[in-house]
């Protein structure tokens, strides 16, 4: 029976016990907004860590947007599914124009969680990327290349639920990947969670602030 998580704080303080033994590296909590911040921001309290997010996105499908293309994050950082470009005939003026407009929304992105909040540095440090679960994975690679190209010297990927077809294709970008469960056949995240409610970008920033100590 595969677990069921009551919500992604649940599944963040059961994640953040798994992660117990990389207190000691001193790590940074990278939590991908919105779903993965909740989750992100238990890993954090558990490790005694700080918080900080990368903002991704994902690039769907014209005529299937729910369908994931490929994925872009901060530094101007993209990853291409080329067997998906291909099954879906997707040419290089719709490729572009998908990315113009997401690279947009991430940016707007980025200025309304961090208002005016400098990114923690990630030279030499152990970096773990947070999101609530793991599907085709393409957000989670493109946002474990940002914090491998912002310097971390170790990039971790930690999920409550992962696809284990994905786990089996591996993720490149991670140095190592923590998930609790792997389920096959896997449907969708939100199966997992009792209260999959969506994320707010205001519960993302206050997050960030409580983490922070900001009043």
């Amino acid at each position: 029976m595969t677990t069921v998580f009551a919500n992604r704080a649940d599944a963040g303080r059961r994640l953040g016990a798994q992660l117990l033994e990389l207190r000691d590296e001193e790590p940074v909590v990278l939590g991908l907004p919105r779903g993965g911040v909740p989750v992100a921001a238990e890993v954090a309290a558990a490790l005694r860590a700080p918080l900080d997010v990368i903002v991704v996105r994902k690039l769907g499908a014209p005529v299937q947007p729910e369908l994931a293309m490929g994925a872009i994050g901060e530094l101007g950082t993209r990853v291409l599914d080329e067997q998906v470009l291909r099954s879906t005939a997707v040419t290089a003026d719709e490729l572009e124009a998908v990315e113009a407009r997401e690279r947009a929304e991430l940016d707007r992105r980025v200025a309304e969680l961090r208002h005016g909040r400098a990114r923690i540095p990630l030279d030499g440090r152990v970096a773990i990327v947070v999101d609530d679960g793991l599907a085709t994975g393409s957000t989670a690679r493109v946002a474990c290349r940002v914090a491998r190209d912002l310097g971390a010297r170790r990039v971790v990927l930690a999920v409550p639920v992962a696809a284990a077809e994905t786990l089996r294709q591996g993720i490149d970008e991670a140095d190592e990947v923590v998930t609790l469960e792997a389920p096959e056949p896997f449907l969708a995240v939100g199966r997992h969670y009792q209260d999959f409610t969506p994320t707010t970008d205001a519960e993302v920033r206050a997050a960030l602030d409580q983490a922070a100590g900001d009043d």
